[in-house]
């Protein structure tokens, strides 16, 4: 008799056709254009190693004194980020993490008991699936829809308000569609948590990378919070920095709500108490000098995004982030786009179901890898549905 293991944890763990494709084709020596890298760390970036590696080596980080929200230096530091997008943020309010990842699931602890609900965006990353299982939350998806550029379907994202639904998720801008939520939206959003009591959670991991060159994306941070709210953010996108594990949960709203919501998220902190010590010293530095990475990432992302549009895909409109979807015609095995691609030419790119993206003809390529491989790869896509001659 086999173990029987929690059904929370029961996903399909095996290896799916197009990884085993891709693997496949890599041991058999060929040589392939990846569109999906999203490690800027590996992207031929200049980072200044030793004002990255210095702060770490500070004897503070010797002495342990724990605080459950974090080191009221680095909380501080993270308020100033705050500070610069011109949003007041009290350090007593931020509690430190050790990714986004790690924020949403104190979020969900904090909100859901388990079987409650929370809506998200779609398209939208599918880790989100993988927390909330962890949490034993239900996620329930709420259209985004395309009509030259991408909107909220709020008219859906009512309807799919239950007697369990706890909060509202909004990632600005969205990962992959590059949807920045507008003035009015997040209006329209308040109002809707304000009526059904819901709380809202906001990922802005992408907020510093707008595409439109002399742009600049609101936080959700700035202005009044009628609403419960969380802003999560890190290092890993602001700085470029994945691999030092640092980010946060800011709160927002009315008093009672936020203060209850802080102190519970404190007790949560606590239990883990996952941040360490030289991270939280360094951070300070880090955001300091974030704007050197950030310019060499933005000149990328708008080079390569020129090139896509340039070369003659059909880009969807993207605002802001890393990523952009591709609307691409009709080709032979249609339902295995992205394996077309791989076998034809070599390009690895995200099938867009991948991103629950139900069209057909929609992949999802990174703008961050260096514009020489980017360009090859658009030029092997253009390649292959040429030789196809499909129809949209």
């Amino acid at each position: 008799m086999s173990y029987r293991f929690s059904a929370r944890t029961g996903w399909d763990v095996g290896e799916s056709g197009f990884a085993a494709a891709i693997r496949e084709a890599r041991a058999a020596g060929r040589e392939l254009i990846d569109l999906t890298v999203s490690n800027p760390t590996v992207c031929e970036f200049e980072y200044d190693a030793e004002a990255i590696l210095a702060p770490l080596r500070g004897v503070g980080a010797l002495t342990y004194d724990p605080d459950p929200r974090g080191m009221r230096s680095a909380r501080a530091a993270v308020a100033g980020y705050y500070a610069d997008q011109g949003g007041d943020v009290n350090p007593d309010d931020v509690v430190m993490t050790t990714s986004t990842s790690e924020g949403y699931g104190y979020l969900f602890r904090l909100l859901c008991d388990a079987g409650d609900e929370v809506l998200v965006a779609q398209p939208s990353y599918p880790l989100f699936d993988f927390l909330a299982d962890l949490e034993d939350v239900t996620l329930r998806p709420y259209p985004l829809f395309y009509d030259y550029g991408w909107w909220i379907d709020f008219a859906e994202l009512e309807r799919r308000i239950g007697p369990r639904t706890k909060a509202i998720v909004v990632v600005h801008p969205n990962n992959p569609t590059g949807h920045a939520t507008a003035g009015t939206e997040r209006v329209r959003l308040e109002e809707i948590c304000a009526r059904h009591g819901l709380a809202l959670i906001v990922d802005e991991v992408f907020l510093d990378y707008p595409l439109t060159k002399g742009a600049k994306l609101r936080s959700f941070a700035v202005g009044t919070h009628p609403v419960l709210m969380f802003v999560l953010s890190g290092m890993s996108k602001i700085a470029g920095l994945p691999q030092m594990k640092v980010g946060w949960i800011v709160g927002f709203g009315p008093e009672g709500d936020r203060r209850q919501a802080m102190g519970r998220l404190e007790v949560v902190a606590d239990t883990f108490l996952s941040m360490n010590a030289p991270v939280q010293q360094a951070l300070p530095v880090w955001l300091e000098g974030r704007l050197g990475i950030q310019r060499q990432i933005l000149e990328r992302v708008r080079e390569n995004l020129r090139v896509a549009v340039e070369g003659g895909v059909d880009v969807l409109k993207v605002e802001a982030g890393w990523s952009v979807i591709l609307r691409l015609p009709q080709v032979v095995g249609a339902g295995d786009l992205a394996g077309v691609l791989l076998r034809e030419a070599g390009v690895v790119v995200h099938p867009g179901s991948f991103y629950g993206i139900a069209e057909s003809g929609r992949v999802v390529v990174s703008l961050l890898g260096p514009t020489r491989e980017f360009t090859k790869g658009i030029e092997g896509i253009k390649k292959v549905i040429g030789l196809n001659h499909g129809s949209y």
